[in-house]
């Protein structure tokens, strides 16, 4: 969008500010508002920030500031929040792309996908759950009538949460999301939402929008929307899927081959990209479930439903959502990523691990069709993730890769500020231990 278009598109749509918005570490939205009238600014010099004050962008209080710099292909209304609109920023610093900034990390990354001729497009599974807090500081379900020990696809449950449903999607469709389908999940409280997918960069920037609006949407109506990879010990996740194409320019999707001999509609390019993703996977793992909580979803076990999605085997499947990747024909569908990730980070790292694939050629062996819960999987050699955010972090500073690709300078800040959230989580007595213990000897 040139300058001029974008001052039409504000002044057409009576907007007063405009949220220049970049993310932390921890994906969550940073923000300033800045008078429309300094449209230029934002755009030319940035919008700045004493970033010391931000998680995981390596600065000091005698530190340069951080220049966000609006991207004005982002530039759209808000529309929960009349009279503003966002735009998306890339951080600099001495005018210069700042190597902390996970965006441009993500950016990066597709320029190494741009030098090969190939666009990779993304489509991205959102859930989340809908809370509310009572009056003693209960977290509880939002709708008190969702219940029922399987509540997938209730037609009660959605129904029954259609206010918040009905603006969200509204929300999102206004700027040009094109919503298919939402519905109601495994968990009760729990919604997924889809919407078409497209390239990785523009994926990333709508996720981050959707978890703005879905917190925003449901705050207006005294709820809470969470993304929260595990509210509920007995209850499915939230989980962010990424279903994952390649094209060339030429062929829409360069990882489909009708002629696969195991019928996955999978291309030599598609199985080495895929290779990369298994090989990589225990270090991928910290960025795509990157809180304590997130190990509480990815554990080996049943939930109270009787309905376990957990990808915590490393392997791949045709159809088989029990598989870390599922193979719904001619293309991939990671199944790792939580709804707490940094999606920038997240798209980057695979990008990063699947290129290593297609380059070193690697071969993710054959796939497994069965389910990895109740299957004796010691016979067919399939690894686990780690069960844990150190173990994984472990994974991450041993896997060279990440630190080579993504940069040496956010993979240690990413460990460095995961570990104080481990090691915060462990001095933590929690209503469990002093249950268990206080008389117990």
């Amino acid at each position: 969008m040139k300058l001029s278009e974008a001052k039409r598109f504000l002044s057409d749509n009576k907007i007063k500010f405009i949220l220049a918005q970049f993310v932390d570490i921890h994906g969550v939205a940073k923000t300033k508002a800045v008078p429309v009238g300094h449209l230029e600014d934002i755009v030319t010099d940035g919008a700045g920030f004493a970033v010391f004050a931000v998680w995981g962008l390596a600065q000091e209080p005698h530190s340069p500031d951080f220049m966000a710099k609006a991207d004005l292909k982002t530039l759209s209304l808000v529309p929960w929040q009349p009279g503003f609109a966002r735009v998306v920023c890339v951080g600099h610093v001495n005018d210069i792309p700042y190597e902390y900034d996970s965006r441009y990390v993500l950016q990066k990354q597709i320029a190494r996908l741009t030098e090969r001729g190939w666009t990779m497009y993304t489509g991205v599974e959102p859930e989340m759950s809908l809370l509310k807090k009572e009056a003693d500081g209960r977290v509880v379900v939002a709708d008190e009538t969702d219940t029922l020990h399987k509540p997938c696809y209730d037609y009660k449950g959605l129904s029954r949460s259609r206010a918040f449903i009905e603006k969200f999607v509204g929300s999102l469709q206004e700027v040009g999301f094109d919503v298919y389908q939402v519905d109601h999940e495994d968990a009760n409280g729990q919604f997924e939402i889809n919407y078409t997918y497209s390239d990785a960069l523009t994926s990333a920037d709508r996720h981050v929008f959707v978890r703005m609006a879905g917190s925003e949407i449901a705050n207006e109506l005294g709820l809470i929307c969470s993304f929260m990879a595990k509210v509920d010990s007995h209850r499915t996740g939230n989980g962010m899927h990424l279903h994952i194409s390649m094209s060339d320019g030429h062929t829409p999707n360069i990882f489909q081959d009708d002629s696969d001999a195991r019928g996955m509609g999978l291309s030599e390019t598609g199985y080495h990209f895929l290779g990369g993703i298994l090989y990589h996977a225990k270090a991928l793992c910290a960025l795509a479930a990157p809180t304590v909580n997130s190990y509480k979803r990815l554990v080996i076990g049943e939930a109270l439903s009787g309905a376990t999605w957990a990808p915590a085997f490393i392997s791949y499947g045709d159809n088989n959502r029990s598989a870390l990747v599922r193979v719904p024909y001619g293309r991939l569908e990671l199944r790792l990523a939580d709804g707490g990730c940094n999606p920038y980070l997240v798209t980057a790292a695979l990008i990063a691990a699947g290129l290593d694939g297609v380059d070193n050629k690697r071969d993710p062996g054959e796939p497994l069709n069965v389910n990895h819960y109740t299957a004796d999987l010691t016979s067919m050699d399939v690894d686990v993730l780690h069960q844990s955010l150190d173990r994984a972090l472990d994974a991450l500073e041993k896997d060279t890769l990440f630190a080579e690709t993504l940069g040496k300078g956010i993979v240690d800040e990413f460990v460095r500020i995961k570990r104080m959230e481990w090691t915060d989580y462990m001095r933590h007595v929690s209503d469990w231990e002093v249950d268990r213990y206080l008389e117990f000897f």
